[in-house]
C-alpha cells in the first residue's frame, strides 16, 4: 500500500517537473535569441513592427490612415465632446481629491 502511494507520488512529481521545465525551457530559449539566429519569418515579423513603430512616429498617429480615417476620428471627437462637455479628450483628466473637513470630537 505504502509503495503504491510512494509511486503515485512520485509519477505525479514527475509530470509537475517535467511541465515546468518544459514551459521555462520554451520561454528562455525565446529570450535568449538573437535577431541573427531568428528564422526568417520571424526577422521579418520585427523588421515590420520596427518598420510600423519608425513610420507612427514620423507621422504623429495612426500609419497609412486616409482622408476617411481622419473624417470618422473628428466626428466622433466631436461627439464624445458634446457628450462629455468638452474638454481636452486626449489628456488624462486632473483629479482633485480636497482634504475633507472634520470636526474635533472633544472626550469628557
Amino acid at each position: 500500500m505504502a509503495l503504491n502511494r510512494l509511486f503515485q507520488l512520485s509519477k505525479l512529481l514527475h509530470s509537475a517537473i517535467s511541465g515546468t521545465l518544459r514551459r521555462n525551457i520554451g520561454i528562455s530559449a525565446v529570450a535568449f535569441n538573437r535577431a541573427k539566429d531568428l528564422d526568417p519569418v520571424q526577422r521579418l515579423f520585427l523588421d515590420k513592427i520596427r518598420e510600423y513603430n519608425s513610420n507612427s512616429k514620423t507621422t504623429g498617429g495612426v500609419v497609412d490612415a486616409g482622408p476617411a480615417y481622419q473624417k470618422n476620428l473628428s466626428e466622433e471627437m466631436t461627439k464624445l465632446q458634446r457628450l462629455y462637455g468638452g474638454g481636452d479628450l486626449t489628456k488624462f483628466p486632473d483629479f482633485k481629491f480636497p482634504e475633507p473637513k472634520l470636526d474635533e470630537v472633544v472626550s469628557k
